[in-house]
């Protein structure tokens, strides 16, 4: 009797083990499961990359973005854009001296004071901002805004000329990075240069 008493207690524990067990493996996978969807949708996608042509030189960039489909706000003050020509590589920070409000409407973008003069800084032009969140001070991109990213190319390379790949990711605190990658035409035959489509 004793030995049977002993043997029931012994597979109660081990049951509890096993439940135990269980119910923390099913927590965690869950849990991985919800940031791995967050990861995933989380991120700024570009929606086209234009260019400045001014006497075979491409001087200025807008990459126009918006957010991943489903991704909560991104903070632009926390957004790095790293890109590169093969020779150089810059990463650059969003600098508030160069946000334009282009909701109004924006005749010429590329003579906007949005394009700064020093490598490692890029300004905005808001384009599209129902809820008014993308500010100087505190630009946020929320669900269905659009905004463009102004590169000054002459200060970061020096302008960039014919057939040269240019690559790069503008890189979120957390999220999708949203890939740069184009070579630029053989021949400038425009002033304004469409450099990357999705």
């Amino acid at each position: 009797m004793i030995i049977f008493i002993a043997m029931v207690l012994v597979a109660g524990i081990v049951a509890y083990v096993i439940l135990s067990t269980g119910q923390q493996l099913g927590l965690r996978s869950s849990r991985t499961g919800s940031q791995t969807l967050e990861e995933v949708a989380t991120g700024i996608e570009i929606s086209t990359i234009e260019g400045h042509n001014t006497s075979g030189l491409i001087d200025k960039i807008v990459i126009i973005v918006t957010l991943r489909s489903g991704s909560p706000s991104i903070d632009l003050d926390d957004t790095r854009i790293e890109i590169s020509d093969t020779n150089n590589k810059c990463v650059l920070s969003y600098s508030s001296t160069y946000w334009v409000n282009g909701t109004v409407g924006v005749s010429n973008i590329f003579s906007k004071p949005a394009f700064s003069s020093v490598a490692s800084e890029y300004g905005v032009i808001v384009l599209k901002d129902d809820d008014y969140s993308c500010t100087s001070t505190s630009p946020l991109l929320t669900r269905d805004d659009h905004v463009m990213l102004a590169l000054n190319t002459t200060a970061i390379f020096g302008g960039i000329t014919e057939n040269v790949n240019v690559f790069g990711n503008v890189i979120p605190e957390e999220g999708s990075w949203a890939i740069i990658q184009f070579r630029t035409p053989s021949a400038f035959a425009d002033p304004v240069l469409m450099l990357q489509e999705d």
